[in-house]
């Protein structure tokens, strides 16, 4: 009786440290200002910074991916930024299990750490955890990028109901913003394609307990801001070499990791297409309907606090001070 006694006793104090971990979780919608303020809270906690953002994982990437620069790098630990190849194979679930083992590692050394990006599915991946999916081959992911290219959205839309409609009727009656998302709609296919089940069979297996209490910080402005913040955004990457950029990384422009805005505007515009005016303003474009994206996904976590952009940083931390210490 005393040794099971005893053995509760252990269990109950493991359990209380774990969740002694806190994880601050800074969202919002590009170019508002999250990677500054994710600096200034991991010098203030003395901890490390880890991105969720899924287009600043790769090396290749640096300029249309709004990188952090080296003075930023070198002000606080950062995890996840450029340490993975545009020809690799990587996913969502590839980044939950990694970064899960990460911050168990780093919550012995402090248990306060800085989740920062704008990507919502990775995001939700550290939170919630997601099914386990077989790995893909890269050839098919390939193929529906080039499938996408010609076909557009009806392409993948018309693929996925052909090879699960069940999920495909779920998503039109419930969620029709993520039919018009090519990123998530390729996922989709890629999985039904290369397992040759339906996407739909994966989902709803049991996901793993996490360690640490999440403290979600949401920056904010008007949509005039947002929009004018994005447009000197884009202006300064082109006169830092974004064009540049680009041309290099245009024979491999139907890799799946370049599927994104910023390059696929000057890849048409290398294809000749459209003029490099209308690329960079399809780029302006295309970024400020993402940042709607991202607000409208981040609005839906009721746990999230929300500050304006403009907020002092000192008063931002002083609110998670109150909450690390009474939650």
């Amino acid at each position: 009786m005393v040794i099971i006694i005893m053995h509760r006793i252990v269990l109950i104090v493991v359990i209380n440290c774990l969740m002694n971990n806190y994880l601050i979780i800074i969202i919002g919608p590009t170019a508002i200002g999250k990677t500054a303020l994710s600096i200034k809270l991991a010098q203030h906690f003395n901890c490390n910074i880890i991105s969720s953002d899924s287009r600043q994982f790769y090396k290749e990437m640096t300029i249309g991916t709004a990188v952090p620069n080296n003075d930023e790098l070198s002000s606080a630990k950062h995890y996840f930024i450029q340490n993975k190849s545009i020809f690799d194979n990587y996913s969502v679930g590839n980044f939950e299990t990694e970064a899960i083992q990460l911050l168990e590692n780093l919550f012995k050394k402090n248990n306060i750490q800085v989740l920062v990006g704008g990507s919502g599915l990775y995001i939700d991946a550290i939170l919630k955890g997601f099914d386990v999916f077989p790995e893909i081959d890269s050839k098919i992911r390939n193929e529906i990028n080039v499938e996408y290219n010609k076909n557009g959205i009806e392409f993948l839309q018309n693929k996925l109901k052909e090879l699960d409609e069940e999920y495909y009727k779920k998503l039109q009656k419930h969620n029709q913003q993520t039919l018009q998302n090519p990123q998530r709609m390729k996922r989709f296919v890629e999985v039904c394609m290369g397992t040759q089940k339906p996407y739909s069979s994966f989902i709803g297996k049991q996901k793993s307990k996490r360690i640490f209490k999440p403290i979600i910080i949401g920056l904010n402005a008007e949509r005039e801001i947002i929009n004018n913040r994005i447009n000197q955004r884009v202006d300064f990457m082109m006169a830092n070499g974004l064009l540049d950029e680009a041309v290099k990384l245009y024979p491999y422009k139907n890799v799946n990791a370049l599927q994104t805005v910023g390059y696929k505007e000057l890849f048409e515009y290398l294809d000749k297409s459209i003029s490099l005016d209308d690329a960079v303003e399809q780029i302006k474009k295309n970024t400020r309907r993402f940042a709607k994206r991202q607000l409208t996904w981040f609005k839906k976590n009721e746990n999230a606090i929300w500050f304006n952009y403009l907020t002092p940083s000192k008063e931002i931390i002083n609110y998670l001070e109150l909450q690390t210490q009474s939650l």
